[in-house]
């Protein structure tokens, strides 16, 4: 995660609640607005963004999948417990299907040269 974004979100928050805001934060979208591209209604959206990123709550699968989709970002990305996994995770999601063969190739090559 971006040095910037990290001195925004306090390390004891829950993981889940850690990814959502940096993903959030770096997609520059307000809690209200997130909230209503993920399909939550528009007069609690704000309300229900920034409980999931206080850790108050955790949203169900189907919540999560929706969240992901807004902010572009896998599903995996919000559960992966190393940064670097995570930015890894997030970075291969948007690429295109002949880049992602691509990166799996190179790393297939790594992977086999250790």
């Amino acid at each position: 995660m971006p040095r910037a974004l990290h001195a925004q979100i306090d390390p004891e928050l829950p993981l889940f609640a850690r990814r959502l805001k940096a993903a959030r934060l770096r997609s520059q979208l307000s809690q209200e607005k997130l909230g209503i591209n993920a399909g939550v209604d528009e007069f609690s959206a704000s309300a229900r963004i920034n409980q999931y990123e206080r850790g108050k709550h955790t949203p169900d699968v189907l919540m999560a999948t929706h969240l992901a989709r807004a902010l572009g970002v896998p599903l995996s990305y919000f559960w992966a417990v190393d940064d670097d996994e995570a930015e890894l995770l997030r970075l291969y999601h948007g690429f295109g299907a002949r880049m992602k063969k691509q990166v799996l190739r190179s790393v297939q090559e790594l992977a086999t040269t250790k």
